[in-house]
């Protein structure tokens, strides 16, 4: 059976024998810069864009000519209703493509993505830096000559993962902070405009820690700046992530995830000599911190320059001063891809 589709859809389809004017006219119909043709079964076959259409008349077709059939792309990318909107931007980084139509285990239309959409409202101010100069040594021999940021997970390196996530959330000027093999990623990133952004390095003579690498800003944002450490595979939603520090009125927020530890033994309470309760191999949750920051651009004034300094000195301090520190708590995908047990699982090895 094929799907009820909405004005906008059904306005995109298109027949294999229909005109090129046909096609401008579904294009222009739609704004959204495509059209899709589709076979007697309801089946979508193939794309058509502006592109197409000017070619096919620049090689001799007319406006009049029934020839979508040879002028249409049959090479086109299209995702299931399972595939998240970050999976879906990263797909349209990759193949440089603006729209990626929604198909049923049929092949029939129901639903498209538009990046425009995707990104919902637009730039964002908030910079960001990722944390990117670890040795990893935790990881060796795997790290000799790669940058654990630069380890893949599913054919993608995990910092090129983070900052196509970052800038699908509006994030278009980031800052990686490196050191081990930095002319790896600077090669492979450059100056962010293949990646929808502007990339700059902060680059760390001696290791700087955590939150050393924040000294190295060449100016004070005006905005929450938003860190991540440079190992993560996560999902986290950036906007509730802002949302909540803007909210919260706080200086500094932290990104927490649950994180459960089992005592392999049965525990005890006593009191007074006498036991008052045993737990067999009970399990503690615990909140453990996920490696994503938004920082007040007033809070870097505490950052030594220089030198190196564990971002969590700086909560510290801000603690003693009576100022607030947020707990996030994300519910999304993460992973801390740190050790070879933890990259195994988030390549699916475990």
């Amino acid at each position: 059976m094929k799907p009820h589709l909405n004005d906008r859809l059904a306005g995109m389809l298109l027949r294999p024998d229909d005109t090129l004017l046909d096609g401008l006219r579904a294009i222009n119909e739609s704004r959204c810069g495509i059209a899709f043709v589709r076979d007697a079964t309801g089946r979508v076959v193939g794309t058509v864009a502006d592109g197409d259409i000017r070619r096919a008349l620049l090689a001799g077709k007319t406006l009049d000519s029934h020839c979508l059939n040879s002028t249409m792309r049959q090479d086109f990318v299209a995702v299931d209703q399972s595939a998240s909107r970050a999976e879906v931007l990263d797909l349209m980084r990759a193949r440089e493509i603006a729209q990626v139509p929604v198909l049923d285990a049929a092949g029939h239309l129901i639903g498209l993505h538009v990046m425009r959409e995707l990104l919902g409202n637009g730039e964002r101010a908030n910079w960001a830096v990722i944390l990117a100069g670890g040795k990893g040594t935790r990881l060796q021999p795997l790290t000799a000559t790669t940058p654990k940021p630069m380890v893949t997970v599913a054919g993608r390196p995990i910092l090129e993962r983070l900052v196509l996530h970052l800038v699908g959330w509006g994030v278009r000027r980031i800052f990686l902070s490196v050191n081990h093999l930095a002319e790896v990623i600077q090669h492979h990133f450059e100056d962010g405009a293949r990646f929808g952004c502007q990339i700059e390095y902060l680059r760390e003579d001696v290791p700087l820690g955590t939150g050393g690498p924040l000294s190295l800003l060449p100016d004070v944002p005006t905005e929450p700046l938003l860190v991540m450490n440079g190992d993560l595979v996560t999902q986290v939603n950036v906007g509730r992530l802002l949302d909540f520090h803007a909210c919260g009125g706080y200086r500094a927020t932290v990104g927490v995830r649950p994180y459960a530890i089992e005592i392999p033994f049965g525990v005890a309470q006593v009191h007074d000599g006498r036991v008052e309760q045993l737990s067999e191999k009970p399990t503690i949750q615990l909140l453990v911190n996920a490696g994503i920051y938004v920082l007040a651009p007033e809070v870097l004034a505490f950052v030594p320059r220089g030198q190196a300094f564990p971002i969590t000195d700086l909560f510290v301090q801000l603690r003693a001063q009576g100022c607030q520190v947020g707990g996030y708590l994300i519910e999304d995908e993460w992973a801390d891809i740190g050790r070879y047990a933890e990259l195994r699982r988030a390549r699916g090895h475990e």
